[in-house]
């Protein structure tokens, strides 16, 4: 089917008034128009067909929705469909072949045309169904984001969310009912709304925030190799100059996803998502107690999507992939390096073209990597750090076990 049948219409709080001839010609037309019931009210002048609310849970909507394919169908949506809307969950359902999208201005651009900000400068966050956690990242000296409401009371949680993080200072603008007669806009610091401060929020709102750090706001930092002591841990972490040099030979790109064999504390997976929103991480880990750890330091480090699976490798790992689980872009192995079929099994795992990394610092580890250096090629380097300690009065380089990193990357088609 090449015609299209599904029309995606932005609407404003200005209602039908704001819409292009066009869009209102396509809602007066259609046969089923379809979506959340302010949009249906705010169209309800036009519309001549039948009317469908989005049901709960909306994916029963969403079949009913496809039950009309053919036949002339709209969907109303707030401003622009395409920026955390309706239209990229109808997307996947609907080939854009079948589809056309008008787009009115997004709560985004308002915001930003309102209070002056470049849009292209700004960071745009949800708080619809996602933690605030996820947050985290962005929260950097100087930046502004935009961030969406789920309703009138996530703009005071948010507040104490971010004032136990030290950005108390940060200045909050609360935008309700952009581009309607009922536009507000309420300014304040983020410390006044969590100190119980009264404001005046309605349901439809949007957080527009300035970041101020104090002194000791939990500011992530950007490069690689977090400090040690951002990670909660029982020792088994892959130590901060040793991780950087590590995540270095992963060399994360866009979208990939990493399994990450013998878990620890996360600091590699963690570390390995935090360098792009889209990266993707699964920690295997066999101890039940680290894997509770690996989740929280997960969670406070804003990437709460680091998924952890129990299980010990590499027995684990043809179950992981066996149950449907994406196949790794790359494998780092912390711990374990010498268990036997460990390393063939990482290998075997990896996507074609796919990357292997992994750390020893015991001898018989070594001899498995120098094992594995023979029969795949890659690259072998050794790395000891020394830190300053004090020594009774005075202070010396106490040295670190030395590491010895594997890197290879496996070529396309080739097999263990």
């Amino acid at each position: 089917m090449n015609t299209p049948w599904l029309h995606v219409i932005g609407i404003g709080e200005d209602g039908v008034e704001g819409l292009s001839a066009a869009s209102r010609a396509l809602i007066a037309g259609a046969e089923l128009v379809a979506g959340g019931a302010r949009h249906l009210e705010l169209a309800e002048s036009l519309i001549t067909g039948r009317m469908l609310p989005w049901p709960h849970p909306f994916a029963a909507g969403v079949t009913e929705l496809l039950t009309w394919r053919g036949r002339t169908v709209c969907v109303l949506a707030s401003g622009d469909p395409f920026l955390f809307g309706v239209g990229v969950t109808l997307r996947r359902h609907v080939p854009m072949g079948e589809m056309v999208c008008l787009p009115a201005p997004s709560s985004v651009a308002l915001a930003c045309n309102l209070l002056g900000w470049a849009e292209q400068d700004v960071a745009v966050l949800s708080l619809c169904g996602r933690p605030m956690e996820a947050c985290a990242p962005s929260l950097q000296p100087g930046a502004r984001l935009v961030v969406l409401s789920a309703d009138e009371h996530t703009p005071a949680a948010f507040a104490r969310w971010l004032d136990q993080r030290g950005f108390g200072a940060s200045t909050l603008h609360i935008l309700g009912a952009l581009g309607g007669a009922e536009q507000t806009h309420e300014v304040l610091t983020v410390a006044a709304l969590a100190g119980d401060r009264v404001a005046s929020i309605p349901r439809l709102n949007l957080m527009a925030l300035e970041i101020v750090a104090e002194r000791d706001a939990h500011v992530i930092p950007l490069a690689c190799g977090l400090p040690d002591e951002l990670f909660e841990h029982d020792g088994q972490i892959t130590k901060r100059e040793i991780r950087a040099a590590t995540l270095s030979a992963l060399a994360p790109r866009r979208g990939e996803m990493l399994w990450d064999i013998g878990g620890g504390s996360g600091s590699i997976g963690i570390e390995w998502m935090l360098r792009h929103p889209a990266n993707r991480a699964i920690a295997i880990e066999k101890s039940a107690t680290r894997g509770a750890r690996i989740a929280r330091n997960a969670l406070s480090l804003g990437v709460p999507a680091l998924r952890v699976v129990e299980g010990e490798a590499p027995a684990v790992l043809a179950q992981m992939l066996a149950d449907g689980v994406d196949a790794p872009d790359t494998i780092f192995i912390g711990g374990g390096t010498s268990n036997p079929g460990m390393l063939e099994a990482a290998w075997q795992a990896l996507r074609p073209g796919g990357r292997l990394v992994a750390n020893a610092v015991t001898l018989e580890s070594e001899t498995a990597l120098a094992a594995a250096h023979a029969r795949w090629g890659g690259t072998l380097t050794r790395m000891q750090v020394e830190r300053l300690e004090q020594i009774g009065r005075f202070h010396g380089f106490r040295p670190g076990m030395t590491v010895t990193l594997y890197a290879a990357q496996r070529p396309d088609g080739a097999r263990a």
